[in-house]
């Protein structure tokens, strides 16, 4: 049977929230999702009956293998179209989650695998985040927060944590783009601010936002 667009929600937000033992609570799912917790309740039932998650009262919810590549799939398709919406219709990076939003929820598997293969197979997508492979699989990265970074430090922009328009822009206007190049000149006491220099010209980010950019070494 198909999974409802409601369905896909919620494993979608499995995949984001589940810690690295493959546990979420009910309320962490409630906040994310903005909804209610009985709500939750009743769809977390649901997907225990699928064999999705390990559904116990008062307990975090434990996502199973196959709730993993469930999740992992809808993940897939969102990935998938925000990579063509960049590489084969050239929208902007920060113009393609909405529209993603709504292609995730086609039924075809035939139209994604096509996708995939239109694309050459991508590993990753245009915010640098891991597209899992049509078995569910992902890759795992090796990356840190830039507010961890220390002065004098050069890395390499890999990904970002939020694909919020008005974060991407800022990040657009500041020449800011996926594998840049970048020195830590300057940390900042007061607010954490960081300074930093790309292509030879010197930034300042806030930490707010060096918190959600993802580096490797």
């Amino acid at each position: 049977m198909k999974t409802t667009l409601t369905e896909e929600n919620y494993l979608k937000a499995l995949f984001h929230l589940v810690d690295n033992e493959g546990k979420v609570t009910i309320n962490e799912l409630s906040k994310f999702l903005n909804v209610k917790m009985p709500s939750v309740n009743n769809m977390m039932k649901k997907f225990s009956d699928k064999n999705w998650v390990v559904y116990e009262t008062y307990k975090p919810l434990k996502v199973t293998e196959k709730g993993r590549r469930e999740a992992s799939l809808v993940v897939r398709k969102h990935r998938l179209t925000e990579m063509f919406l960049v590489k084969k219709m050239n929208f902007g990076w920060e113009n393609v989650h909405e529209i993603a939003e709504q292609l995730e929820h086609v039924h075809s598997k035939i139209f994604f695998d096509k996708m995939d293969e239109i694309l050459d197979h991508p590993k990753f997508d245009p915010h640098g985040e891991p597209i899992p492979d049509k078995d569910g699989n992902i890759i795992s990265q090796d990356l840190q927060k830039l507010s961890d970074c220390k002065v004098s430090d050069q890395v390499v922009f890999a990904s970002v944590t939020l694909s919020d328009d008005a974060f991407l822009n800022y990040l657009t206007e500041r020449k800011l783009l996926l594998n840049t190049k970048i020195k830590i000149i300057k940390i900042e006491d007061f607010d954490r601010s960081v300074t930093i220099e790309v292509d030879g010209k010197q930034e300042v980010l806030s930490k707010k936002a060096t918190e959600k950019i993802l580096v490797k070494k």
